[in-house]
């Protein structure tokens, strides 16, 4: 993986104590080796 200095994107605020995880990402959706297409699983 290259190095990078810069990322740019829309944050995502969530002002909550102790985030569960599950809350953002599934973890049905995590059963891939693939890096694309998880970001239509988020928040779901």
């Amino acid at each position: 993986m290259k190095k990078f200095n810069i990322l740019k994107g829309i944050p995502a605020c969530l002002s909550m104590i102790n985030i569960d995880t599950d809350m953002i990402i599934p973890k049905q959706f995590l059963k891939t080796i693939k890096r694309t297409g998880l970001g239509k699983s988020l928040f779901y």
